[in-house]
């Protein structure tokens, strides 16, 4: 199957990586990405250290019957993504979401003016892009794909890559239940500047709480029932990962963040169901104000170096941050 991976950072590498071994796979991405991928192949250092040969480019020259196309960039990049290949899409050709937040589906269908079909995914895998070239691949997980009749076709090229693909009968509530894990970890562990395990931290609780409640309100005025118990389930998810937020690989980098289709979305429904979203709305304003000041030094002062990067305690009682290595995490 011809498969091209649009925004081909951590994730997009990740899944192309894994595809390329029996597929044709382009990666799409940036220009010193490409160069290093095509030069001296993908690098993936982790969980599975490999060099993958595998091709890349910067842009879409020509899509075949039947291609697959993965959309791995940002949600805000959406339209720059699919935008000038969209006369390319066919009606065979198959483009599968596979982003964070509410609504990347339907900006995606936008983009392209309804050519080919557009799936919804969810990806639960983890990978940190170190540098152009150069992918580490931390965390083992799965692929959920909306439900339709091109989905079992999807689904067995993804298993027999070993990607773990289970298709969804209801896409919508899955969903929101990973926005409610993203809108607590991804601006607070940003802000706290810890590794995505320090979530856990028992001093986080009251306001892990505040987020989950009123993602919970939105999403029962928007007629979706998330079942379960979030704090227990963020808590034994994150425990002890070393990992670190795209957010917060965003802000380092001078980048623009998801956060207006995470906790940003959340307060926009509520305005529009008269359900008032506080700690949400801190949060938007807390990284908006951040993202702005990493532009204005000139593509983002980095974060602290490795030496000096906060990691939170998660024993119970009140300590002085230590200091810990971390590396940065594309979703």
């Amino acid at each position: 199957m011809q498969i091209f991976v649009l925004g081909a950072g951590a994730i997009g590498s990740l899944y192309g990586a894994k595809l390329a071994s029996m597929n044709d796979v382009t990666l799409i991405a940036r220009p010193d990405h490409v160069r290093e991928i095509n030069n001296k192949g993908l690098r993936i250092d982790g969980l599975e250290p490999k060099t993958v040969r595998v091709r890349a480019a910067t842009r879409v020259e020509r899509i075949s019957s039947d291609a697959l196309i993965l959309l791995t960039s940002k949600v805000v990049s959406t339209t720059d993504a699919l935008g000038p290949i969209a006369p390319l899409i066919r009606d065979d050709t198959t483009i599968v979401a596979l982003q964070n937040g509410l609504n990347s589906d339907q900006i995606a269908r936008a983009a392209v003016h309804g050519r080919g079909v557009v799936l919804r995914g969810i990806t639960q895998f983890g990978a940190i892009f170190d540098e152009p070239g150069a992918i580490r691949y931390m965390a083992r997980g799965y692929t959920l794909l909306e439900k339709h009749q091109r989905s079992e076709s999807v689904a067995r090229v993804f298993n027999a890559a070993g990607l773990d693909c289970r298709i969804c009968a209801d896409i919508t509530t899955e969903v929101w239940r990973k926005l409610v894990f993203n809108c607590v970890v991804n601006p607070v562990t940003t802000i706290v500047r810890c590794e995505v395990g320090g979530i856990v931290d028992p001093r986080l609780d009251r306001i892990k709480q505040l987020i989950v409640d009123e993602c919970l309100a939105v999403a029962r005025a928007e007629g979706i029932s998330l079942e379960g118990d979030f704090m227990a389930e963020i808590n034994a998810a994150y425990a002890g990962s070393q990992n670190m937020v795209s957010m917060r690989q965003d802000i380092s980098r001078g980048r623009f963040t998801e956060i207006d289709y995470l906790n940003g979305a959340v307060v926009e429904l509520g305005l529009h169901h008269d359900l008032e979203c506080p700690v949400n709305e801190a949060l938007t304003r807390i990284i908006k104000a951040l993202e702005t000041i990493s532009k204005d030094n000139r593509g983002g002062p980095r974060l602290p170096p490795q030496e000096s990067a906060i990691k939170i305690s998660t024993r119970t009682g009140v300590r002085a941050p230590e200091t810990t290595t971390s590396s940065e995490i594309n979703r």
